[in-house]
């Protein structure tokens, strides 16, 4: 059975059991996208993937075949993401989206109350075909993945996130939204109409200049030489003036070259010594950063995701621990590294 189109023949055999394993393991990677984007975190999307297909496979026998087996499936995850988004108390968010920028070092413990928007890995993303086609898909894959992105659809409403999902990253009709969300056709263009004016007002990384692959590579190399040498005025060099610094969990995060030079110019000296390993996540440059201890081992400290352009490096976000700890077996990563 075709995967792709309904069974409109009467001809046609009905779609069976091994048709379902068949379509959901085709789609289970892109299906966790979708889930990722819906709720910003790696672990909720993988538990809302399992959740999908349970209730797939448990009401299959209900399945009536107007749609394809791969929108019907989109059409459960869409609604158990909004079922999990519904029961979180506070959206996920970002240190920039709670407080102003910091001066100071942070103080006391990290905010274990927030709920962080989380990185996901280039290995779960790779393999993935870029579905943009037709007219009705405005984000290409790149597009729709960048972590500035993520951030930004979390900050609309769960239903207008889910119709802005399918419209304009999947590509789907406003009649085929309105089916997924129980909605009037009318009241889903209205809440695509709010979520891209909103949108356009957040996601300010859309409007960055973009950087050729030769000139990233060179950017990067310099990065990774800045932090394993532990020179900081070469590290504040690549920085943009502007450069936006955050860590969470913590709730402090810096603006400025300058604000974030003085930052680091307090805490590298209590490292013994830093070690990258590069691994990408959102489609952007990422690194492991892993710290040497006294004992002569090098164990997880953070992820790094960086977002750099033609003039340097614009945004650093830094997933401490104990964030980190849950992202190190995520992005496929031992907890100490061998030497």
């Amino acid at each position: 059975m075709r995967d792709n189109a309904p069974v409109d023949s009467p001809n046609a055999a009905p779609p069976s059991r091994a048709d379902l394993t068949r379509v959901a393991e085709a789609h289970r990677r892109a299906l966790k996208l979708h889930c990722y984007r819906m709720l910003g975190s790696l672990h909720e999307a993988e538990d809302a993937v399992q959740e999908t297909m349970l209730r797939a496979w448990r009401g299959f026998d209900e399945f009536e075949a107007r749609a394809s087996i791969k929108n019907w499936l989109y059409r459960i995850a869409t609604n158990v993401a909004l079922n999990m988004a519904s029961r979180s108390k506070r959206g996920r968010t970002m240190p920039d989206q709670l407080d102003g920028p910091s001066t100071r070092r942070p103080q006391g413990r990290p905010d274990a109350e927030a709920q962080w928007i989380e990185p996901y890995p280039d290995a779960e993303i790779e393999s993935l075909p870029d579905p943009a086609a037709g007219p009705d898909v405005r984000y290409e894959l790149r597009q729709s993945v960048r972590f500035a992105f993520i951030t930004a659809i979390q900050q609309l409403p769960a239903r207008q996130r889910a119709a802005l999902l399918l419209a304009d990253v999947l590509g789907w009709s406003a009649i085929e939204v309105a089916a997924v969300l129980d909605a009037s056709v009318a009241s889903v263009n209205s809440a695509l109409q709010r979520a891209r004016a909103k949108l356009a007002t957040l996601d300010r990384d859309g409007r960055q200049a973009p950087i050729a692959d030769e000139q990233q590579r060179s950017l990067l190399e310099r990065y990774v030489q800045a932090w394993e040498s532990a020179d900081l005025e070469r590290f504040v060099s690549l920085l943009k003036e502007d450069a936006v610094y955050s860590m969470p969990p913590w709730r402090e995060w810096y603006r400025g070259r300058d604000t974030i030079a003085d930052f680091f110019r307090a805490v590298w000296p209590a490292y013994r010594g830093f070690r990258l390993v590069s691994v990408g996540a959102n489609l952007q440059p990422a690194f492991a950063l892993y710290s040497l201890g006294a004992e002569g081992r090098w164990s997880a400290h953070s992820i790094q995701l960086l977002t750099p352009d033609e003039s340097g490096i614009g945004a650093m976000t830094m997933f401490m621990q104990p964030l980190a700890r849950k992202l190190f077996p995520a992005f496929r990563l031992p907890a100490v590294l061998e030497p």
